[in-house]
């Protein structure tokens, strides 16, 4: 049993690795990482940020192990989408 529980442990440890392993988006020919609560310094503001739902939902499922939400909470919440619209309130596709 305890095999078995080590075993979804280091399953689920490295399933969240692989889940963050692609952080960056290039944007007009400018790559792009994402952010989160701990490096908001790495936020541009020329950029359009969305929550990145697969990494909420991981840091939600594996809440009990503690580093992982830590982890994807701190440094992989938002992902970049694309450039800001030039002229404030226009909704850019």
């Amino acid at each position: 049993m305890k095999n078995i529980i080590v075993v979804l442990l280091v399953g689920s440890l490295a399933f969240n690795a692989v889940a963050c392993s692609a952080p960056t988006k290039t944007i007009n020919g400018t790559t792009y990482s994402d952010y989160g609560l701990f490096n908001l310094d790495d936020k541009n503001p020329n950029i359009k940020y969305e929550p990145n739902w697969w990494n909420v939902a991981m840091g939600v499922i594996f809440f009990e192990m503690i580093i992982p939400p830590i982890y994807v909470f701190g440094f992989h919440l938002f992902e970049p989408v694309g450039p800001k619209s030039a002229t404030p309130g226009a909704v850019s596709q």
